[in-house]
């Protein structure tokens, strides 16, 4: 009897075409019969087994694993234990063991006899269970192959790849910038709620880093950082690369050496975020399961937002809460660059960076004057394409940034060497305590990393060798609310450290002085006579008594031009602190020392308050609707969140940031002229 007999008793209705005739007549080779039954001598088990129909699939496809596939004998099991929990019952038909790591499954197979449609849903628990990265299931007729991307996502592919093949090269499909940007229609698709790059980062946190033994920020931060610069990489060509790499297309060693030498390569690109040493210390597959989840999300676009939430939900849970410094929501910042109008000559700092939200946004402001100058049709602002020079110049040579926190620092340089086309003025440096910059800036690692933006960083200082003024035309900030300063090398140079004495002249120094009002003075050192600024504070510095003293250091030294109250929510979940943003201009009578703002005693000041909130109390942000009650989105595609701080882009009502601008145009200020 031959083995098409004893799987269906015809010939005709059995010709086992997806096998070859070489392993077919191997088996076959292998038939026995004894006592009236019929035996096989099992490839890998090296013993006679009884032949039924489903034993006989099993050895034609471990001839088939051999002699098609080229997978030796050696990788190859049977019956392989399945571990669910303390369950070790389960067992695999066939496993073919990875190459780099001899005991982990890299193929799974499970088997079923002639017409026989069961056991598909088991064969895909056996991949999660034990990681394996390729499925396939057969009755000897058919075969279906399926690539597990993560978890949660099987592909099916058209083969599977021989031994001396990647999953890559049978996956097959290249993916571009177009493919991210369907899979990005897809998800709209499910509206409102659907996933968010900061969701799945919370739930790769849950599920896979919690118990990875690394820094969550740290190797999140380097895959972001990493697939930004294959976006780029992709859609620039650089170096003839047509398609994305940031793809989880094969094993989990081959993976971990293919995002390696990415990150290599973007280190080399966009230097001073990590060091030239540093090394992916995920393992291959927890790397594995991450790649998976993020290749599918496009980075770049018009606002941020994607990028913005999740660095916010990095930092601020690995530092900044702690601190009291919190990212500031971007329909905060723009309502801050829209008033104080920043321009193309003028320069630009935020002396408590954190993600460089004032400074990029301040970019985009200038960046939308400057392609408009030049008859360019505005796209995205964050976007792929490349830029005129005008733009990339003024990011190199204007805008500046400083944050004592290292971790958004490297996060804001990443941004801007984005912006800068790999250059930028990013560093690591306490804005308060710049009597020990000469200390830092000594380092050689601190050199290595900052030297060219702290070449510049020095040409705007007033007086040479003096850290402590500086020639900025526009600061904007948000500086840490919580939090004393008690060390006295830190407070004495401060006259806000100090106590006023009867006859006005300063006192002994005060035992502790909270952050943000070291801040205010500190950010008035940085501006030119005629320098403008706009500073988030908490509304107690508005309304205390015991502030009065600083209020009157304020409009001693400026006009205060605008004080916009924002909604209690701002800030939330970090802080329910209420918050104003406050909006001066520093006094000055000389022309040849920067815009006018001759002092004068009695003037309009500017007062709003925000109505419309754009977070619930848990947080979360608001979306904007029409009004037939469908959520609104920008020309780009992206939800409008809900706030009545400025018009966005024709979509909403005119706010407070168009009141403001046609107050300053009546008050002839020097940046409305």
């Amino acid at each position: 009897m031959t083995i098409y007999e004893l799987l269906s008793n015809s010939k005709n209705q059995l010709s086992l075409d997806i096998f070859s005739a070489k392993s077919k007549a191997a088996v076959e080779a292998e038939l026995t019969e004894k006592n009236g039954r019929h035996y096989l001598k099992c490839l890998v088990r090296g013993k006679e087994v009884i032949a039924k129909p489903e034993e006989i699939i099993r050895q034609l496809w471990l001839h088939r694993l051999e002699h098609d596939f080229n997978y030796p004998v050696s990788r190859l099991a049977v019956e392989y234990p399945i571990t669910f929990g303390r369950d070790s019952s389960k067992r695999a038909d066939i496993v073919v063991f990875d190459f780099d790591r001899p005991t982990v499954p890299y193929i799974i197979v499970e088997v079923k006899q002639p017409t026989e449609k069961g056991g598909k849903d088991q064969l895909k628990s056996y991949c999660h269970a034990t990681g394996a990265p390729l499925a396939l299931w057969s009755d000897g007729l058919r075969e279906v192959v399926w690539h597990r991307k993560n978890p949660n996502y099987f592909v099916i592919i058209p083969d599977l790849p021989t031994a001396q093949q990647t999953i890559e090269d049978i996956a097959g499909q290249q993916w571009t910038i177009g493919t991210l940007i369907e899979k990005e229609k897809q998800r709209e698709t499910e509206g409102i709620k659907a996933h968010s790059l900061r969701q799945l980062i919370e739930d790769l946190e849950d599920e896979v880093l919690a118990n990875a033994g690394v820094d969550v920020f740290e190797e999140v931060f380097k895959l972001i950082f990493t697939k930004l610069y294959d976006e780029l990489a992709c859609h620039r060509k650089w170096k003839g690369q047509r398609y994305l790499r940031f793809r989880n297309q094969n094993t989990s060693a081959q993976l971990k050496v293919a995002i390696q030498s990415l990150f290599d390569e973007a280190k080399a690109k966009w230097g001073g975020v990590f060091p030239d040493d540093e090394k992916i210390k995920l393992t291959p597959d927890h790397l594995q399961v991450c790649i998976g989840s993020l290749e599918e999300w496009k980075l770049f676009n018009s606002n941020l937002d994607v990028v913005d939430d999740a660095f916010e939900y990095l930092v601020n849970k690995s530092s900044k809460g702690e601190k009291g410094q919190y990212f500031t929501p971007r329909w905060v910042i723009d309502m801050c660059v829209k008033m104080l109008n920043p321009q193309e000559e003028e320069t630009l700092i935020d002396t408590a960076c954190g993600s460089a939200g004032f400074p990029v946004h301040s970019i985009f402001h200038v960046w939308k004057a400057i392609l408009k100058d030049e008859g360019f049709t505005q796209s995205h602002l964050f976007t792929m394409d490349e830029k005129p020079t005008r733009c990339t110049e003024y990011a190199r040579e204007k805008v500046f940034g400083i944050d004592f926190d290292e971790k958004s620092v490297r996060v804001a340089r990443c941004l801007n060497l984005i912006a800068g086309d790999g250059e930028t003025n990013v560093l690591h440096l306490n804005a308060l305590d710049w009597k020990k910059w000469d200390e830092t800036t000594r380092q050689e690692d601190w050199q290595d990393t900052y030297h060219e933006g702290w070449k510049k960083l020095r040409k705007l200082q007033t007086n040479k060798g003096d850290y402590r003024n500086f020639q900025f035309d526009v600061l904007m900030a948000n500086p840490p609310f919580a939090g004393d300063i008690k060390q006295t090398d830190m407070l004495a140079p401060f006259d806000l450290a100090h106590k006023v004495n009867k006859d006005g002249s300063l006192g002994r120094l005060e035992n502790a002085v909270g952050r943000d009002l070291l801040f205010i003075e500190r950010n008035l050192d940085f501006l030119k006579p005629g320098g403008r600024m706009a500073v988030v504070l908490p509304q107690g510095r508005f309304n205390n008594s015991s502030d009065q003293r600083v209020r009157e250091f304020i409009a001693e030294r400026c006009r205060i031009l605008a004080v916009v109250g924002l909604h209690p929510n701002t800030f939330k979940p970090h802080t329910g602190t209420k918050t104003s943003v406050i909006f001066v201009q520093k006094w000055n009578d000389d022309p040849k020392a920067g815009p006018l703002c001759k002092k004068v005693d009695d003037y309009n000041i500017f007062f709003a308050t925000q109505r419309k909130e754009s977070k619930d109390t848990s947080g979360d942000k608001i979306i904007a609707k029409y009004n037939d009650g469908t959520f609104m989105r920008d020309r780009h595609g992206h939800w409008v969140v809900q706030h009545d701080l400025f018009n966005h882009d024709g979509l909403t009502d005119d706010g407070i940031a168009e009141a403001f601008i046609e107050f300053g145009k009546k008050e002839e200020l020097s940046f409305f002229v």
